[in-house]
């Protein structure tokens, strides 16, 4: 139930920003929420993959010290797996780059 609720929750709040980034484009007055949208798109992007990375160097710590044989293993699935989160990362910024530029009169 928890779950459920939290992605409800998200996909709320990602709804929302991106309607205020719609929104830039419609109201001469509304420019400066494209820029809050970019700021807070890249500010819950960077929180999650934060925590996703810890979570996951957690994760390994914890198997190494367990199974201190296989820490090559782990070491290379977790640097691959940092590369994954961290592209989610980048992705974010080009949106809000995107975002910031195709309005270029914005606040």
């Amino acid at each position: 139930m928890r779950k459920a609720l939290l992605i409800v929750l998200n996909t709320v709040a990602l709804l929302g920003i991106a309607s205020l980034a719609l929104a830039a484009g419609l109201d001469p007055m509304a420019m400066g929420y494209s820029n809050l949208a970019a700021a807070l798109g890249i500010g819950i992007a960077a929180c999650g993959c934060g925590c996703g990375m810890g979570l996951g160097l957690k994760g390994a710590c914890e198997g190494v010290a367990r199974n201190p044989e296989v820490s090559g293993k782990i070491t290379g699935t977790m640097i691959l797996a940092f590369a994954f989160i961290e592209s989610l990362a980048i992705y974010a910024l080009v949106i809000s780059f995107i975002l910031l530029y195709t309005n270029p009169l914005g606040a």
